[in-house]
């Protein structure tokens, strides 16, 4: 278990960490990136992953992901988020991450502070880690109607 007295947000260098949290760097640089093709070798490019997200909805498959993640990155809205308060659980070929994510999300100029709990799933494929499963909550109800509003407005 690793117990995560550090921040994630994709800017980190991953040389002398972790392979588990060399994975998660690189998650999150795809994502504050806006890099489809960092993110598509993050995840498990076929039919078993899923994602549970903020705006409701839930992702199965690649492709699906894949297709939200593209909307997202090509879109006005830009969502930046970092990892924090998070613990790590490994085993020899799946580890999960549990924490908190903190960040903001920016449309036309205005701003919501973003406050979200995110887990994710990895499994070991062809000796690299790969994300299976990801899960995201927002427990604040204005902060998650407002958010889901904004970005679905944009898509």
């Amino acid at each position: 278990m690793h117990d995560g007295h550090v921040v994630i947000n994709g800017s980190e260098n991953s040389g002398g960490t972790s392979e588990a949290l060399a994975s998660l760097i690189q998650f999150y640089k795809a994502f504050n990136e806006g890099r489809l093709s960092l993110m598509r070798k993050n995840w498990l490019n076929d039919s078993s992953v899923s994602m549970a997200n903020p705006l409701g909805e839930v992702c199965k498959g690649w492709a699906e992901i894949e297709h939200l993640y593209g909307s997202l990155f090509s879109g006005a809205v830009s969502v930046y988020v970092e990892f924090y308060d998070f613990s790590i659980y490994c085993q020899s070929d799946t580890f999960l991450a549990v924490g908190r994510e903190r960040g903001h999300c920016s449309i036309d100029g205005s701003t919501i502070e973003l406050v979200i709990r995110t887990s994710r799933f990895y499994v070991r494929r062809g000796g690299c880690w790969k994300q299976l499963h990801h899960h995201g909550s927002i427990d604040n109800p204005k902060l998650l109607q407002d958010y889901q509003a904004a970005v679905r407005s944009y898509k």
